[in-house]
C-alpha cells in the first residue's frame, strides 16, 4: 500500500471504496505540497480533502474540520484513521450540506472538479476567517483551471501563486474586508413532463437543466408497480424516484447518493413534489447497506467518473450492489451511453437483460434477477 510521508506522520492511506490491486492512489503531489506550509496547532479547516489524507496528516497536530461533499471521502476518513491508529475524534467532520463555523487560522482547499462547489466553498467561509488567517488551495496543475484563482480572488481576496512542484501548484490567497457575498445556489429549473420544479445545490451534476441521459430515461420508466419497493441509486436531485412515484402512487421509494448535496437537493424536492409521503433519503456508498432481497425494483443512472478519474468501476460496483439488494425476478431499470457497453456487463450478473428503448446516443436497459 502507498505511504505518504509528510512534516507531521508517515501514513498507509487506501481510496474508497477499495478496489483490489488497485492502480491508484489515495494522495497525490498536491496534498504533499500543501502540508508543507502549515504551523502546528493551527484551527484548520480542509475543503474537498478526497480520502483523508490532509486530515489524517494533521490529526493531532491541529484543530481540524474536514469538510466536503462525499460520503465515500467520509468512509475513507474513517477508515484511514483507523488504518493509522488515529481516533475518529481527532477530526470534525461537517458535509457540504452544511455550514463550518469558524474561525480559522488556516484554510486548506483541494480545488474540486465542480467549481460552482468551490463558489459556495468560498462564500461561505465569509465571517468565518481569524484575524491572519491564510486560504491555500491546491491542484495538481492539470486540473487546476484559471477560474478557480478568479473565484479566490473574487470572495477571500488578493493570490499568489506558488511556482509548481511535482505538476502541482498552490494558490495564496490574503483575506481581504469583503462585504458579504450572495450565493447564486441552489439553482432551480422546472420540467413539463413530469410537471416539477427541482432545486439543485452547488455540487450538483448538470445543475442548470436535466440532463440528456434522465430526459431519455424518463419516458420509458417502469409503471403498474403497485407497492413494489424501488431504489433511485445515486439519485442526485432525485428527478427519477419523484417521476416513479407520480406514476406509481403505492410504491415504497428509497433515494440513495453520495453526494451530501444530492441528497439534499432530492430531499427538498420530494417534498415539493409529493409533499409529507412516506420516503427513505439518505447518503450512502449505494446499496452497500440495504438489506439483501429487499427491493423488486432499482433506478440508476450510473456515473463514470469519480471525481477526475474516468472509469465504469463506480458502475459495475453499483450493479453488483443492486442484484444483492433485488429479490429474484427483481429487475434493475438503467440508462447508459451506448459506448459503455453496459449490456455485457449486466450479463455477467443478471438472468436477462432486455434493451427497453434507445436514442442515438442512450440505451435504456431492463436487467432481471
Amino acid at each position: 500500500m502507498p505511504i505518504l510521508d509528510t512534516p507531521f506522520a508517515r501514513l498507509e492511506l487506501q481510496r474508497q471504496p477499495p478496489r483490489r490491486d488497485d492502480p491508484l492512489q489515495a494522495f497525490d503531489a498536491a496534498d504533499e505540497y500543501l502540508l508543507q506550509h502549515l504551523p502546528a496547532q493551527a484551527r484548520v479547516l480542509l475543503l474537498n480533502d478526497t480520502f483523508g489524507a490532509l486530515a489524517c496528516a494533521l490529526a493531532g497536530h491541529a484543530r481540524v474540520t474536514s469538510s466536503g461533499d462525499s460520503h465515500l471521502g467520509w468512509l475513507a476518513l474513517q477508515d484511514n484513521l483507523r488504518r493509522n491508529g488515529l481516533a475518529a475524534d481527532t477530526v470534525d467532520f461537517v458535509p457540504a450540506s452544511a455550514v463550518a463555523e469558524g474561525p480559522f487560522d488556516r484554510v486548506l482547499i483541494r480545488v474540486p472538479k465542480t467549481l460552482a462547489l468551490l463558489e459556495e466553498q468560498l462564500i461561505r467561509l465569509h465571517g468565518r476567517l481569524a484575524p491572519g488567517a491564510q486560504v491555500i488551495a491546491a491542484a495538481m496543475l492539470k486540473h487546476l483551471p484559471r477560474a478557480a484563482g478568479d473565484l479566490l480572488e473574487r470572495y477571500v481576496g488578493p493570490l499568489q501563486a506558488s511556482l509548481a512542484v511535482k505538476k502541482a501548484r498552490l494558490l495564496f490567497a490574503t483575506p481581504e474586508e469583503k462585504p458579504a457575498p450572495r450565493s447564486p445556489y441552489p439553482s432551480r429549473y422546472r420540467l413539463d413532463q413530469p410537471p416539477v420544479e427541482l432545486v439543485n445545490h452547488a455540487n450538483l451534476f448538470c445543475r442548470e437543466g436535466l440532463d440528456i441521459g434522465t430526459r431519455a430515461f424518463l419516458p420509458h420508466q417502469p409503471r403498474n408497480l403497485g407497492d413494489a419497493r424501488v431504489a433511485d441509486l445515486g439519485c442526485g436531485n432525485g428527478v427519477l424516484a419523484i417521476a416513479c412515484a407520480l406514476a406509481n402512487p403505492e410504491a415504497r421509494l428509497t433515494l440513495v447518493d453520495e453526494s451530501y448535496m444530492a441528497v439534499q437537493s432530492a430531499e427538498e424536492n420530494w417534498r415539493t413534489a409529493l409533499g409529507a409521503r412516506p420516503v427513505e433519503i439518505r447518503a450512502a456508498d449505494g446499496l452497500a447497506g440495504q438489506a439483501e432481497q429487499s427491493l423488486e425494483v432499482v433506478l440508476c443512472n450510473p456515473p463514470f467518473h469519480q471525481q477526475q478519474v474516468v472509469g465504469d468501476f463506480l458502475a459495475w460496483r453499483m450493479f453488483q450492489q443492486a442484484r444483492a439488494a433485488l429479490v429474484p425476478g427483481g429487475a434493475l431499470w438503467i440508462v447508459g451511453n451506448r459506448h459503455l457497453g453496459y449490456h455485457v456487463k449486466l450479463r455477467k450478473l443478471f438472468s436477462r437483460v432486455e434493451q427497453v428503448a434507445a436514442t442515438p446516443k442512450f440505451v435504456i436497459l431492463k436487467a432481471t434477477r
